[in-house]
């Protein structure tokens, strides 16, 4: 007999892939799929099975953010362009209700943006009670682009990692779950990534040129995000690193990992402020 599906995780994913500190970033397999058995048909039916539980927790989370509650989560994707972060949106966060989701997308700083610290917009954009927020990007860019691009001395930058560990600290205290994922796909597998937008103009409008010049800073930037998963993957905000050169199993993994945090906050649903009994007598003599 076949195993179900979720028999296939042979480590839960939220062990197969949380950062220890002192793994080499540098020998990781971005074709791999840490924890799963299962092949890509697996894991499909597995993501259409998780739909329905992942969406009921989500509305769970609203109902109670509208019912005075204090929790929420916020869903950190970081990786470079190709890595999949906006398919993660599509394909993961597209299966909740989109009226309890807060999307964000960090890019270059305005000039607005530029004249508060750099967390300023970071803060402005943390989700409210009861919703799940999703950072594309995030506030670790200070000690990613910031580091490789010396946009900072590096006297400032290093004074990042304790900033960001803190800010974290109090995001968590104040009722907000964070679930970091780091997305990484390999040199060769980007490369094809870009060719094809190259190649198809519904694509275009993805292609930045200065992927190009990334390119050929890899090495600086698995330097900057080896040191980054080390010194901000905390207890209270853990980094979860996932191969993301098989598409399938990257939302697989995120899909995962967000399910186990809605459910860790195990909330019910809020009961009613009003006498059920009497609202069915008084609709039935409308």
């Amino acid at each position: 007999m076949a195993k179900k599906p979720e028999k296939l995780w042979q480590t839960p994913a939220h062990e197969a892939l949380r950062w220890v500190r002192g793994t080499d970033l540098d020998a990781l397999d971005e074709s791999a799929t840490p924890g799963w058995a299962g092949k890509r048909r697996d894991g499909e039916e597995l993501m259409a099975a998780r739909a329905p539980e992942l969406a009921d927790l989500q509305e769970r989370l609203f109902a109670h953010g509208r019912t005075g509650g204090d929790r929420s989560v916020l869903l950190v994707l970081q990786g470079l362009d190709t890595a999949g972060k906006g398919g993660i949106v599509r394909h993961v966060v597209g299966m909740v209700d989109p009226q309890g989701v807060q999307h964000t997308g960090f890019g270059v700083p305005t000039e607005e943006e530029q004249e508060h610290g750099y967390l300023w917009r970071i803060r402005n954009a943390l989700p409210r009670p009861g919703y799940l927020g999703v950072f594309d990007r995030s506030h670790h860019e200070q000690v990613l682009v910031v580091r490789v691009n010396r946009l900072e001395p590096q006297k400032t930058w290093r004074k990042h990692y304790r900033e960001l560990n803190e800010f974290e600290a109090e995001v968590a205290a104040s009722g907000t779950l964070i679930v970091k994922v780091a997305l990484f796909v390999s040199a060769q597998e980007q490369k094809e990534r870009l060719a094809e937008r190259l190649e198809r103009p519904d694509k275009h409008w993805k292609y930045d040129p200065g992927d190009i010049d990334v390119r050929s800073k890899l090495p600086q930037y698995i330097e900057a995000y080896q040191e980054m998963l080390d010194r901000t993957s905390t207890d209270v905000a853990p980094w979860y690193v996932v191969p993301a050169n098989r598409k399938w199993y990257a939302r697989l993994a995120v899909t995962e990992l967000l399910t186990g945090a809605l459910r860790s906050l195990e909330l019910g649903w809020p009961p009613a402020d009003f006498d059920v009994e009497t609202e069915k007598a008084r609709l039935a003599a409308s």
